[in-house]
């Protein structure tokens, strides 16, 4: 009853913050309409301020209402003046705000590649064009071969949303299972990680394609939860005690840079990248929870 309590007012301070929130961003978006480059630089630059003083509210309701001990284990500096390309594990909903808590005023802001359909989305869509959120548009390999003029079209235009960024800091973030992990779909991909579903490439790879030689540096990111994964509502009752947050910084070396897509070569080399990244985050896994 105590812990249903708990989570019944922490869900009622997120609300209220995120609310209270919206309102500069979503009024903010309108004003980003104006065609002029440095005022939009200007907005763009206080609605980011925005986003995080939400973050930085969020992570004070978890300190008083389920006080979660975060272990953090940082390998490599962090600054919020550098480019980023952030990677983790996905388990559960509540990974997101552990990587907002934990990287929140340390680097920039996170923000995730969206499908361009998804700025039709009632006030969300507003809001994450307003934080420049970047919108890519995929042509799937049907609709290529009927219109084989638009090939490449998706990256040019992704890549072109993106250019706001060589001037501006940012953390792209990019959770590489492409969902969160599950016994069953463990079981269904026949993955030969123990904790982990199989990497997919293709997802970052695009993301690099797009921004080219912007991103800077990898944050390679293993969540662990020693008690078990939680859910939203488990760790907004206060359930979770601990959660394990590993964090390597690494160069993206220029090998990682090129056609994923048309040159098979370069993909497999990536993937053979990629799948060497997971068998070390997967031997992470099992070293920490051993220790639990």
């Amino acid at each position: 009853m105590r812990n249903n309590l708990i989570g019944v007012i922490a869900f009622l301070l997120y609300t209220t913050n995120t609310l209270i929130c919206a309102v500069p961003i979503i009024s903010g978006s309108v004003l980003k309409l104006i065609p002029i480059r440095l005022w939009q630089k200007l907005i763009s630059s206080i609605l980011d301020n925005c986003a995080t003083t939400w973050v930085t509210i969020n992570t004070w309701i978890q300190r008083i209402t389920c006080r979660t001990r975060l272990q953090v284990t940082q390998h490599g500096t962090l600054t919020d003046k550098d480019w980023y390309l952030v990677i983790a594990n996905h388990q559960s909903w509540v990974d997101i705000l552990v990587l907002q808590r934990v990287f929140n005023r340390k680097i920039p802001f996170l923000k995730f590649f969206l499908k361009r359909e998804l700025i039709w989305v009632p006030v969300l869509g507003l809001a994450w064009w307003a934080l420049d959120f970047p919108f890519m548009q995929r042509y799937s390999k049907a609709f290529l071969k009927k219109y084989p003029h638009l090939k490449g079209k998706d990256l040019e235009t992704t890549r072109k949303a993106c250019e706001k960024f060589r001037f501006k800091p940012v953390s792209i973030m990019n959770f590489v299972e492409g969902t969160r992990f599950q016994s069953a779909k463990h079981k269904l991909q026949q993955s030969p990680f123990n904790h982990l579903l199989k990497p997919r490439a293709g997802g970052i790879a695009f993301v690099l394609s797009s921004m080219g030689d912007q991103l800077h540096k990898l944050l390679d990111v293993t969540i662990h939860y020693p008690g078990g994964v939680p859910s939203f509502w488990d760790f907004i009752c206060g359930k979770v005690k601990q959660i394990n947050v590993d964090i390597k910084v690494l160069p993206i070396s220029s090998h990682l840079h090129g056609n994923y897509f048309d040159n098979a070569q370069h993909r497999e080399a990536f993937q053979n990248w990629l799948n060497q990244v997971w068998v070390d985050k997967d031997k992470k896994l099992l070293e920490l929870s051993a220790k639990a």
